[in-house]
């Protein structure tokens, strides 16, 4: 995704440009590989970014914020957060050390996670690189490259060949990351790329009770199937729910197995979920969705 970016100087001054990877721009120019201004003057910290729908418009953008004055450029500044600021990508296996340090505060802390404990790191790289090779598995992260939260989906009941059209959904936020809007970006992201996948229903599978992740899913649609009592010992005995969200309405036969979205369209939906779109307006406008409607 694009974004407009001002780095800090070590002298005061600030720097614009553009960058489809605002973490890995933001060490180039702190490490005097990113720009000559930079690498002379030296790159204290990231002072403002601004997402963008595009190359073009981000090209337009920073050609208007390199020639504001001075003080329209420090009121920029004055108004961003960078830890507030969600940059949203897949994730790769080198991400599983960060994601696992999230996931172990749940595992530690409550009841959200029936674990114990949490996966080695070498076994999460390798179910990271497992599950990216067909499902999505998304991270966020600040301005400055720190973890906020992750989303990924699960086969449901994995091995079964009809149901081959669900998944299963988690997100799980860093305490910090809560209530900023990302894991609704997230959210949005993984769902619209599921249904463009050519999933028909996600699941949800929720510690029982748990108030604040029942009325989350439900603002997505989510809708609850049923729950079982005493499922689970971890802090005395704990409940389920079960949450479903159909993808596709209709019991037509479903006319292809799920599979993995062209390349570049991951990128694609999660720059959509950071401009504020919902999953059903990133999915209904996909080219995938098109298509579809003229064949049925």
């Amino acid at each position: 995704m694009p974004y407009v970016y001002m780095v800090r100087c070590e002298n005061g001054a600030l720097y614009t440009g553009w960058t489809t990877d605002l973490a890995r721009r933001l060490a180039a120019h702190q490490s005097g590989t990113g720009a000559k201004y930079t690498k002379g003057f030296g790159a204290a910290a990231l002072a403002w970014a601004e997402p963008q729908a595009d190359k073009a418009a981000a090209l337009r953008r920073e050609a208007v914020v390199k020639k504001l004055p001075k003080e329209q450029k420090e009121a920029l500044a004055a108004g961003f957060d960078p830890a507030r600021f969600a940059v949203l990508r897949p994730a790769r296996p080198a991400d599983a050390a960060e994601v696992l340090a999230v996931f172990d505060h749940y595992v530690k802390n409550s009841t959200a996670s029936f674990l114990y404990r949490a996966p080695a790191v070498e076994e999460y790289q390798r179910e990271i690189r497992r599950l990216a090779r067909s499902l999505p598995y998304l991270v966020a992260q600040d301005a400055e490259g720190r973890m906020l939260g992750y989303a990924c989906a699960h086969p449901w009941r994995y091995g079964r060949d009809a149901y081959a059209w669900d998944a299963e959904t988690t997100i799980y936020l860093a305490p910090g990351a809560r209530r900023l809007g990302v894991g609704s970006m997230l959210y949005h992201a993984l769902l619209a790329a599921l249904a463009e996948e050519g999933y028909w229903n996600a699941y949800g599978v929720l510690a029982d009770p748990n108030p604040e992740s029942e009325a989350f899913h439900a603002a997505f649609g989510f809708v609850c199937e049923g729950r079982q009592a005493r499922s689970g010992y971890k802090h005395g005995w704990q409940g389920v729910s079960y949450w479903l969200l159909a993808l596709r309405e209709g019991q037509q036969e479903p006319q292809a197995l799920p599979g993995p979205l062209p390349k570049g369209r991951l990128e694609e939906i999660l720059a959509a979920a950071r401009l504020g779109r919902s999953w059903k307006e990133i999915a209904e406008g996909s080219p995938r969705a098109a298509a579809r409607a003229n064949t049925e």
